[in-house]
């Protein structure tokens, strides 16, 4: 079986199993790593390579940015939803950067922005599964707005 099979059939089959909220979860985890690796990029002995490896991660993490920001029900989540959408822009345009002046002080402000999002996301989502909520029904209706 190709990589690139493989990749898409867990692909596939991670979004028929996981409600939203747990989706969403996962896409501010990978940001978070994604922005780690670009940090320890910054110590790569090789320039070259240092600057690929930051490079990549912090464009993964940008699309995962946009991912989130894409998925934001504006309509539904009301000025909250218009604070988000502007904080991902914020968050993609020090991502930016960071990647151009190749600077890791704007890595760290946008790891803390979406820390401080994602940490209520996980106890939220934690709470409505130890409550018993069918199916992450309440972690679905704030991924609509989130």
């Amino acid at each position: 079986m190709s990589k690139h099979y493989s990749a898409k059939a867990y692909s596939e089959a991670t979004n028929i199993i996981l409600p939203p909220g747990q989706l969403v979860l996962m896409l501010f985890d990978g940001a978070l790593r994604f922005m780690g690796n670009a940090r320890k990029a910054f110590d790569e002995p090789n320039f070259f390579r240092g600057s690929e490896d930051i490079h990549n991660n912090l464009a993964k993490t940008q699309a995962i940015i946009t991912e989130l920001q894409a998925t934001l029900n504006l309509e539904a989540g009301g000025e909250f939803g218009q604070t988000m959408y502007r904080l991902y822009d914020f968050m993609r345009e020090q991502l930016r950067l960071a990647n151009v002046n190749r600077d890791p002080e704007p890595i760290k402000v946008v790891q803390k922005f979406l820390g401080d999002i994602r940490d209520p996301w996980a106890q939220m989502l934690e709470q409505t599964e130890k409550a018993g909520a069918p199916s992450g029904a309440t972690s679905d209706k704030l991924a609509a707005t989130c």
